[in-house]
């Protein structure tokens, strides 16, 4: 970050998805907000950030983009089952006694496990980390084996005690239930305290020696890989491994246009029943195997949507420098950082319903990038909603109105910069050749989405 460069970034987006489901709420109807009197669609930063976050992983653990060269993150409950598959594979461990030490050395570090039995392996709470954690702990662990070892006949010890205990509180339960009826001369005697809800107690679990707990911390701690220190994360459970405050934002979106659902009836045919009936020798044996195997009904939305995301460019140096980066290596990572960021908040889309709506493929109508001492969020151009039937087709008209605002907001304040665009839509395409034309248009046209980035 230059000197000279504003510290924020500002994307906005127009898109627009036919007959689609990006996102959906717990009951499979689309997501909704009233504004501006109305309703609307509404897709979620949580689902926004999670295409985006995946998108950029996927490709640079492909090998591709400005990002390929550095590490990911992966979020999962699955550390234990990480950790136990590298000590398998890497270090030839049995594969019980990998698990019982890949869960008793998280376990010291202060995670805890699941109690059904679905769950048991998995820790609590979803935890970010880079994608390499596992291996990194098993190779710890492997490395300092005889400390560990030792470590780990104390957790057994604690574990077994804790289990006789939890016994004992049964047995204690069940010999009360069998005696006589209280008689009166001991009527008045204290009641034994009760059990805690009948939960079992917290085993104690002894303190990880010092070079194993800093080496598994080690392990967790962001390092490279980039989309931690883009996204954040949060752990309250383990306080050496700091929160870390994200550089990113980003908004619901919405349409700009009033919400439009349809619930679609769709029957799905059985193969063998249709096979039976084209075959069939007579009518009933036709009646017989008619009919769709399956009925049901989905829920679709057609829309132009706004979206807005922004990136802290000092924060992210901030991160990039903690995680134990030199400012040189965080300069060079914090501006790769950005242009992936450009490029998954243009291609990344939510995969809801991907394969029956083929909503992945959607493009931007407009993507609009741009600086400034603060971010900028133009929701407000949107307040009164586009009506199709006096102000045309949704997306040109949302452009003008969007390019209006930006226009109007730039000129009023001195630290919002013009910035870039770029169009993958005809009709805003010869929106923006008319305003060039004019000399009305009120940032640089960008056509490819490399030349987005500052």
């Amino acid at each position: 970050m230059t000197a000279s460069q504003p510290q924020y970034l500002s994307l906005h987006a127009l898109e627009t998805f036919a007959a689609a489901l990006p996102v959906r709420d717990e009951n499979g109807q689309p997501k909704a907000i009233v504004y501006g009197g109305a309703e609307r669609t509404a897709i979620s930063a949580q689902a926004r950030r999670r295409a985006e976050r995946t998108h950029s992983r996927h490709r640079a653990n492909q090998g591709e983009g400005p990002l390929a060269s550095y590490s990911s993150g992966r979020r999962t409950r699955e550390w234990a089952l990480f950790t136990r598959d590298a000590l398998v594979k890497n270090h030839d461990w049995d594969h019980d006694q990998a698990l019982y030490a890949a869960k008793a050395a998280l376990e010291g570090l202060g995670l805890k496990f699941g109690e059904k039995e679905s769950t048991t392996h998995l820790t609590k709470v979803l935890f970010y980390a880079p994608e390499d954690s596992g291996d990194r702990i098993a190779e710890h662990l492997n490395t300092h084996a005889d400390t560990f070892n030792m470590w780990l006949t104390q957790y057994t010890a604690a574990k077994t005690e804790a289990a006789a205990r939890e016994e004992a509180k049964k047995n204690a339960k069940k010999n009360a239930r069998k005696k006589p009826t209280t008689t009166d001369a001991t009527a008045d005697a204290p009641a034994e305290p009760a059990a805690k809800d009948g939960k079992e107690e917290d085993v104690k679990i002894p303190p990880l020696p010092k070079d194993l707990r800093t080496g598994i911390l080690t392990a967790f701690a962001p390092r490279d890989a980039i989309d931690i220190t883009v996204f954040g994360r949060f752990l309250a459970e383990v306080a050496e491994l700091r929160t870390v405050d994200g550089a990113a934002q980003h908004s619901w979106a919405f349409t700009i246009a009033p919400a439009e659902h349809i619930d679609d009836f769709y029957a799905a045919a059985d193969d063998a029943k249709l096979e039976r009936r084209a075959n069939a020798l007579d009518f009933l044996d036709a009646a017989d195997n008619a009919g769709a195997g399956m009925t049901g009904y989905q829920s679709l939305i057609s829309g132009t949507f706004y979206r807005h995301a922004a990136l802290d460019r000092y924060k992210l140096r901030v991160n990039l420098r903690a995680s134990g980066m030199t400012e040189d290596e965080a300069e060079t990572a914090a501006q790769a950082a950005e242009a992936e960021f450009i490029q998954a908040f243009v291609d990344a889309v939510p995969r809801a319903k991907a394969n029956s709506t083929a909503s992945t493929g959607t493009l931007p109508n407009l993507v609009l990038a741009h600086e400034g001492a603060r971010p900028y969020f133009y929701a407000a151009a949107f307040q009164r909603h586009i009506d199709e039937t006096s102000d045309g087709p949704a997306a040109l008209a949302g452009a003008k109105r969007l390019l209006d605002h930006h226009r109007l907001i730039t000129t009023k304040r001195t630290d919002a910069t013009p910035g870039r665009l770029l169009t993958y839509d005809l009709d805003i395409q010869e929106l923006i050749d008319q305003l060039s034309a004019d000399g009305t248009l009120p940032a640089a046209e960008a056509t490819t989405l490399e030349q987005l980035t500052a």
